[in-house]
């Protein structure tokens, strides 16, 4: 019979284990002005994503929350920042239904019709919405002197892939079909987005390729999913970290219901990308899903697309937007739209 470990042995080495696995999975440290965003959301008390259901999940306090707080801690206005006028409409979805879509103009922006971005938010395909991503479209529309045209599209589990591709792809067709309407130009159309919109954005441009229909001129990829590879370092780094950890993310994917095939799904896994338009990618160090930001941006050269990368450290998931509060996110933010205006001047 074996000899039992004494108790105080076994607390040890459980502890031991436990320190073991905690530092393991310790992801990098934030940079102080990233900090402070975090610790406001940590104050708001979130529930985690993936103990909740879909409804629950979406009535937690978000980043955007977070950085309201910071401000108001500051002392500063939380008010959204001035200079864009914005006009809502409704657009027939697939099937049935509307699909809202948000008209950000740059006031003083000058004559002549201006360029334009469609703009996906994140949130997994299932939570957020273009309200908690507002602070993106309108810097963008700012500092790239374009209209950012922001979608909400359907959301899983209620609507399951393809619907969000769907919406996103036919708010881009009637985007070039009515830009004109809101002074844009229609040959100068781009795509982008974060996380789940970045997702968005690409494919996108892989239907337009596929459908041979008017390509983007370019598109802005922030911390794309573009694979379920939950296995990269980066995954095994960040499993731990907020606001996005690889529990969220099996979650996201469960609820998404994506075939796992569908280059429509997961673009790096399965798509062709040959012909596809230039490319800006974002991506940030305190990520799960910094890895595949960047082999996605490796596929994209390697079939001869052009692609510009940058990786932020000391920031996470989420830290593009943050420009009111965030240093770094203010200076992504002037990267994405400088990219941009070299892409509606044709300088790629």
């Amino acid at each position: 019979m074996n000899k039992a470990l004494p108790l105080t042995a076994l607390a040890a080495a459980l502890a031991c284990n436990f320190a073991a696995a905690r530092d393991a999975a310790q992801p990098p440290k934030a940079e102080p002005a990233m900090q402070k965003v975090l610790d406001a959301q940590a104050s708001l008390k979130p529930k985690p994503i993936e103990t909740l259901t879909p409804e629950e999940a979406r009535l937690q306090p978000t980043p955007a929350d977070a950085v309201g707080k910071v401000l108001v801690d500051m002392k500063k206005s939380t008010a959204p920042e001035p200079g864009v006028s914005i006009k809502d409409l409704n657009i027939p979805a697939n099937g049935g239904g509307t699909i809202p879509l948000h008209v950000y103009v740059p006031e003083g922006a000058g004559s002549g019709p201006l360029p334009v971005m469609m703009y996906y938010h994140g949130g997994g395909f299932v939570i957020a919405d273009t309200k908690v991503y507002d602070a993106s479209p309108r810097a963008l529309a700012k500092m790239a002197k374009a209209i950012i045209v922001s979608v909400d599209y359907r959301r899983a589990p209620e609507h399951t892939f393809p619907a969000a591709p769907e919406d996103a792809y036919a708010a881009y067709t009637y985007t070039l079909q009515h830009a004109k309407e809101w002074g844009g130009d229609p040959m100068r159309v781009a795509v982008g987005g974060e996380s789940a919109g970045g997702n968005l954005a690409t494919v996108v441009s892989l239907m337009a390729r596929d459908k041979k229909a008017q390509l983007p001129v370019h598109q802005l990829l922030v911390y794309p999913v573009v694979d379920n590879d939950m296995n990269r370092p980066s995954y095994q780094q960040n499993a731990n970290a907020r606001p996005l950890n690889k529990p969220m993310m099996a979650w996201f994917f469960k609820h998404y219901g994506a075939d796992a095939k569908s280059p429509y799904a997961l673009p790096l896994k399965n798509a062709q990308l040959k012909g596809l338009p230039p490319a800006t990618i974002i991506a940030a160090e305190i990520d799960p899903l910094r890895d595949e930001g960047k082999a996605y941006a490796d596929k994209l050269q390697q079939a001869g697309v052009k692609v510009d990368y940058k990786l932020y450290t000391g920031v996470t998931h989420e830290f593009f937007g943050m420009g009111a509060v965030v240093p770094k996110a203010k200076d992504a933010e002037q990267y994405a739209a400088d990219a941009l205006k070299k892409a509606f001047e044709g300088k790629h």
